[in-house]
């Protein structure tokens, strides 16, 4: 049975979330900065699709990164090493998200919708929704967003335009929140595509212990800069 929020009510404990399907823990509320901060901070995050009830989720296992286990192919270091790109961050949130937001191919809706645009943009003008984007000759074609909290990274979309734009944002982000000292970039469910950088399940357990420390050190509010380090 699944709980419904209401305005004034707190999440169910993780322990509640169901088995089938994998970790649906509730229903409803709203997608308030309050509600979203606390539910990132609990490690829960909503997926939902447009004109349907909010639905909250905190899976078992959970897909992770630890930044020091990440991993690069060798033909895709070729190109972090060669490539005549640029990383920005923060300079174009609104063009990342909606450009996570386009369907993908074979698909023909999204869950990144106008309510969810709206509820991100506001985290990002709080500070604490970031864009990490690769930009070649001046045009975007490639990026992602999340959500920092302390030294927990909560990742939640990326695209790309052209071939690998995605990674590239991805493992500068990487690199850097590393240098920051961040510990676990949260990857919510299982893909191939995660698993090739060295992402990992973990147990709700194991996810929830580590979440309580890293959430609780002091959040940068503030549009990212990177070091722009040379990738090694």
């Amino acid at each position: 049975m699944t709980f419904w929020l209401t305005p004034n009510s707190f999440f169910p404990p993780l322990e509640d979330a169901l088995v089938k399907p994998n970790g649906l823990l509730a229903a409803g509320g709203d997608l308030s900065a309050e509600r979203l901060i606390e539910a990132y901070r609990s490690g829960i995050f909503p997926w939902f699709n447009e004109n349907e009830p909010i639905l909250w989720w905190s899976p078992n296992p959970r897909m992770v990164l630890f930044p020091c286990e990440l991993r690069i192919s060798r033909s895709l270091n070729k190109i972090l090493r060669n490539s005549n790109y640029e990383v920005r961050v923060d300079s174009a949130f609104s063009q990342v998200i909606q450009a996570c937001a386009a369907p993908r191919k074979g698909r023909s809706g999204t869950w990144i919708h106008s309510d969810m645009i709206s509820a991100y943009t506001i985290l990002h003008e709080m500070g604490l929704a970031h864009s990490v984007e690769t930009w070649v000759d001046g045009e975007l074609i490639g990026g992602l967003y999340g959500i920092a909290q302390g030294k927990m990274f909560f990742g939640e979309s990326m695209f790309s335009r052209i071939h690998d734009a995605s990674k590239i944002a991805f493992v500068h982000l990487v690199k850097q929140l590393e240098r920051w000292n961040f510990k676990m970039i949260d990857c919510q469910m299982k893909t191939a595509y995660l698993a090739s950088f060295g992402a990992r399940e973990i147990s709700r357990k194991e996810f929830s212990q580590k979440l309580k420390e890293l959430v609780n050190y002091p959040d940068q509010i503030e549009k990212w800069q990177f070091d722009n380090e040379p990738i090694k």
